[in-house]
C-alpha cells in the first residue's frame, strides 16, 4: 500500500523504496493549493524522498494544511502571489541552486511548462524538453516508459531524436539496464504515405549511427508488435525489440495521450510522470492523479537526480529582472 493507504504497483513501489537509501532531494513543490497536491508533497517528504519547499499562497497552505490536519512543521514556505508567480519563483530557485527538482502542484502543466522554457529561464541544456510517463502495468514484467503524450505536440525527426535519447537516459536511471525502445506507428513498414513511419527509419540510422545510444532502437513498429511476441511472430518480424519493448515512442501528442489514459483508465495502469532535458527533473502530475502516482513521479525525478549526480546547492547571483524568492 502506498501513502494514505492508497494502493500501487509493484514497480512504483521499487522506485519508492530504492530513494530509502539516497539522501532526500529539495524540492520546490508549485502551487501546493489543493489537498491531493499537498499531502503528496509531504507523504513524500516523510517517505524520505524529498525535502519539500512549498512555493504558493502561505495563507492558502496554511489554511489547508488546518483544514486538512496536516503537519507544515519543518517545511519551508516561499509565498507567492498566484500560480504563475509560483511557477516562476520555484523556477527561480532551482536556476540559483536552492532546489535540486520541480514538482508540480495543483497549478495548469501549462503554466509551469512556459515557466521552465522561456529563454532565460536557466534551466535549458542542449536537450528539448520532453516528458515521460512511467506505467507500472499490473502484469507486465518491467515499467512501461510512454513518451512524449504531454511536451510535444508533433515534433520534428530531430525533436524525436532528443524525445527517443532523454527517454533512454531515463529507462536506466530507473533501473532497466537493457532498454529496447519501440518507435511506433500505425504500420511495421515503412511508406511515404505514414510520415511516422519514415522517422522512424531514420531515427533507427541514427542509432546505428550512435547519435542516439544506450539502448536497442526499432521502428516503425505498431502496437502489437512492440508488446506481443505472437504478434511479431505471425508478421515475421524479426527483431530484438518486438514483443519485448520497455520504451514505446509515439508518433506525437495525441497518439500518446490517448494511449496512456487507454491503459490508466481500461488496463488499470498508473502512470509515473516526468519532464525531461531541463538542468532540473520536473515531476509532472495530473490534477486527478491520486497520492501514490504523486509520491512516484517524484521516486522517479529522485532517482534520475541520482544518475546524473548529487547537484551541490549553490549560491547564484539572480538575474537581472527577476523577483526576488
Amino acid at each position: 500500500m502506498g501513502p494514505s493507504g492508497t494502493a500501487t504497483s509493484a514497480h512504483h513501489d521499487e522506485f519508492v523504496a530504492r530513494c530509502r537509501g539516497l539522501r532526500p532531494m529539495r524540492t520546490a513543490v508549485v502551487h501546493p493549493c489543493d489537498k491531493i497536491a499537498l499531502e503528496s508533497a509531504l507523504a513524500a517528504g516523510a517517505a524520505g524522498i524529498i525535502v519539500p519547499v512549498l512555493v504558493g499562497n502561505a495563507k492558502v497552505v496554511e489554511t489547508l494544511a488546518r483544514a486538512a490536519r496536516l503537519d507544515l512543521s519543518g517545511c519551508e514556505v516561499v509565498t507567492a502571489s498566484d500560480s504563475r508567480d509560483a511557477a516562476a519563483k520555484a523556477v527561480e530557485l532551482a536556476r540559483t541552486g536552492g532546489v535540486e527538482a520541480l514538482a508540480k502542484g495543483s497549478l495548469h502543466s501549462d503554466e509551469l511548462l512556459h515557466a521552465i522554457a522561456i529563454p532565460d529561464s536557466g534551466l535549458h541544456t542542449q536537450r528539448r524538453l520532453t516528458h515521460a510517463y512511467v506505467t507500472d502495468l499490473p502484469g507486465h514484467p518491467e515499467p512501461l516508459l510512454i513518451t512524449d503524450a504531454v511536451v510535444n505536440i508533433a515534433p520534428s525527426l530531430e525533436e524525436k531524436r532528443d524525445v527517443v535519447q532523454n527517454a533512454i537516459d531515463l529507462a536506466h536511471a530507473l533501473g532497466l539496464d537493457e532498454v529496447r525502445v519501440a518507435l511506433l506507428s500505425a504500420v511495421e513498414t515503412v511508406t511515404p504515405r505514414v510520415p511516422s513511419t519514415l522517422d522512424a527509419a531514420a531515427l533507427c540510422k541514427m542509432s546505428d549511427r550512435k547519435q542516439i545510444v544506450g539502448a536497442v532502437v526499432d521502428g516503425p513498429l505498431a502496437l502489437d508488435d512492440a508488446l506481443s511476441a505472437q504478434a511479431a511472430a505471425e508478421k515475421g518480424i524479426v527483431s530484438p525489440v518486438a514483443g519485448r519493448a520497455n520504451v514505446l515512442v509515439v508518433p506525437d501528442f495525441e497518439s500518446g495521450n490517448m494511449l496512456a489514459k487507454a491503459l490508466i483508465l481500461l488496463a488499470g495502469a498508473q502512470a509515473a510522470g516526468v519532464v525531461l532535458g531541463a538542468s532540473v527533473p520536473v515531476a509532472l502530475t495530473s490534477r486527478a492523479d491520486s497520492i501514490a502516482t504523486h509520491v512516484a513521479s517524484l521516486a522517479v525525478a529522485r532517482l534520475l537526480c541520482e544518475r546524473g549526480g548529487k547537484p551541490t546547492l549553490r549560491a547564484v547571483p539572480p538575474r537581472r529582472g527577476a523577483r526576488p524568492v
